[in-house]
């Protein structure tokens, strides 16, 4: 049974990578009440600390203390009346997101930790009983995010985009780290390769989004390769995969064996998922309705895709008519956005974002939430 989120306070997310509306979205994966505070920052209601240690795209979730505006006097401040209720060693690890404040990360760290040492606290830089985390963003927050009336925190719109311009500091001691282990799964280093596989991070990311976690079941109705399925069944869920190949069939069933199969738990600290993928038409599924919990897939692209018995846009069409008979959520990534075809055949289109890989591809992540049949 999934373990429910922790009840305490406020908890500071450090976000990673370069769309953070996107890593915000896979936060609530493992996250309650997620907002968007600055770039490369969000705060959550409470956390489910083993899912966050799944997560792609957030690195760190923190018992929020407290923030203020994006220098290290404000720090001091907000360190020096912050009520703490712990004791024993601590450490203090200081970051400025994207360079974006100019604050000296060391002299934070050396003047935190002072406070937090006339506050009765040791330090222990090696193995600490506690890690201070403090995290200073400057810059626009765009894309819907919700800024958070704090004092201290400062803010003021963007005259040339119109996008709500901040200056955080936020303090948090450190409950959950992301595992960052997703160079051991490189498409090109897995037992099976073919080109334009999903790197490991989108592949999480997406898994999460579309519900991955032990007890669930995840469906991919194009798995190609089975990278979705990996990265699904290394957080705990188990994982159905289908292709209408027999060479992606026997390439994901060795991936699958080679990275679910040991016995040991995941690196994530959960029971690998189950597996099964079998040769078949995402067109027509050999599956009951409502048979899995979450559908995720990669669309065939256009340029490159090698389709043998649909038009690519019956394939398209028919498989996300499928996954909406079979699951109340999908996950489609694509070079187009298909958003007309999902509404056709039911969906409701919960949120969409554009991932750029390089100048010649964009990739199209759309959201689905069942809605009524058409």
């Amino acid at each position: 049974m999934a373990a429910p989120p922790r009840p305490s306070g406020v908890y500071l997310l450090e976000l990673g990578g370069e769309d953070d509306a996107f890593a915000a979205r896979e936060a609530a994966s493992a996250a309650v009440g997620v907002d968007r505070i600055a770039p490369g920052l969000a705060v959550a209601d409470a956390v489910v600390p083993e899912r966050v240690r799944g997560l792609a795209y957030t690195h760190r979730a923190s018992e929020l203390v407290g923030r203020g505006a994006a220098d290290l006097a404000s720090a001091r401040a907000v360190l020096e009346t912050a009520a703490i209720d712990r004791e024993g060693s601590v450490a203090v690890r200081a970051t400025d997101v994207h360079g974006s404040t100019g604050v000296s990360t060391e002299r934070a760290e050396r003047e935190l930790g002072a406070v937090l040492v006339d506050r009765g606290f040791s330090v222990d830089l090696e193995d600490p009983d506690h890690c201070l985390r403090a995290v200073f963003a400057e810059g626009a927050l765009e894309g819907g995010g919700e800024v958070l009336e704090s004092a201290g925190d400062e803010t003021g719109a963007d005259p040339d985009t119109g996008s709500e311009r901040v200056s955080v500091c936020a303090l948090g001691w450190l409950a959950a780290e992301s595992v960052r282990d997703f160079g051991m799964r490189k498409p090109t280093d897995k037992p099976f390769f073919q080109p334009g596989s999903m790197d490991p991070l989108l592949a999480r990311a997406v898994a999460n989004v579309a519900g991955a976690r032990p007890g669930a079941t995840i469906l991919d109705p194009m798995c190609g390769t089975g990278g979705g399925l990996v990265e699904a069944g290394l957080v705990g869920a188990d994982v159905i995969g289908t292709d209408a190949q027999a060479k992606m069939v026997r390439g994901a069933r060795e991936n699958l064996t080679h990275f679910l199969e040991p016995e040991r738990p995941s690196r994530t600290g959960v029971a690998r998922g189950d597996w099964h993928v079998a040769r078949s038409d995402g067109t027509r599924l050999p599956l009951a309705d409502d048979a899995v919990d979450g559908v995720v897939f990669d669309a065939p692209y256009g340029r490159q895709s090698k389709i043998d018995t649909h038009r690519l846009e019956d394939l398209v069409a028919g498989a996300l008519a499928e996954a909406h008979r079979v699951a109340p959520r999908a996950v489609v990534i694509a070079d187009r956005s298909w958003a007309g075809e999902a509404r056709a055949a039911g969906w409701e289109i919960e949120s969409t974002f554009e991932r750029r890989v390089h100048r010649s591809l964009t990739r199209y992540v759309l959201v689905l939430e069942r809605g009524e049949s058409p």
